[in-house]
């Protein structure tokens, strides 16, 4: 990801330290799993939650909050620590609406649209616009599925209740390639919109270095 990232290690260190404060406090674990799509266990004093992200499962620990790769040691970034936290502590348990909304329509979208865009939206244009099938097999990593909007269009569940839907337009001799990311409606009950951008310029920018991959590989 390019340096200048709408997160910086500066926001992220405060946020995480809060978002354990959160965590810590919260007695009805099981409801916040519920809540979440998450599954809670217990083992003696060892207690933790399991969440998928981006297609990877992430263990919770606690009372020490953890955050690790389901099937190793290693530790998750700081940037998908803060945004797992953050959904499995605003998660209201809402129904998917199966209704699809543009940013714009986001609590506070309006005004932040701009960076949204520059953030997450540009770079998926500026790399795959031209090749809209790159997009295709770079998402599949992220464990997508095709959906029937613009001339390409995928649906990656970044959570289990937060799935994220990119759209590509070819363009053609009048209008150059673009495109767009939308929602569904009850996106707000599960993260922040400030939160909805960085979810979206990470995946934005694993998609590109997916990309960028394969093509290094031949």
């Amino acid at each position: 990801m390019p340096t200048g990232s709408y997160y910086d290690v500066y926001d992220l260190e405060p946020a995480y330290k809060l978002a354990r404060e959160q965590l810590a406090k919260i007695e009805d674990i099981e409801q916040l799993c519920f809540r979440s799509g998450a599954r809670y266990l217990v083992t003696g004093s060892q207690k933790e939650i399991t969440i998928g992200y981006l297609k990877q499962s992430y263990r919770i620990t606690m009372p020490d909050i953890e955050i690790l790769l389901t099937d190793s040691r290693e530790e998750a970034s700081i940037r998908d620590k803060v945004l797992i936290l953050h959904y499995v502590l605003s998660a209201k348990g809402t129904p998917i609406a199966n209704k699809l909304i543009a940013f714009r329509e986001l609590p506070g979208g309006g005004n932040y649209f701009g960076t949204f865009s520059k953030r997450a939206i540009e770079p998926l244009v500026e790399h795959f616009g031209e090749e809209p099938q790159l997009l295709i097999d770079a998402a599949r990593k992220l464990g997508s599925y095709r959906v029937a909007h613009g001339d390409v269009a995928v649906v990656i569940n970044a959570f289990s209740r937060v799935p994220i839907t990119i759209i590509l337009w070819h363009g053609d001799e009048e209008f150059p390639p673009h495109g767009n990311i939308v929602f569904d409606a009850v996106i707000s009950d599960y993260l922040s919109t400030y939160d909805i951008t960085v979810l979206c310029e990470s995946i934005t920018w694993k998609l590109i270095e997916f990309s960028r991959e394969r093509r290094a590989s031949g």
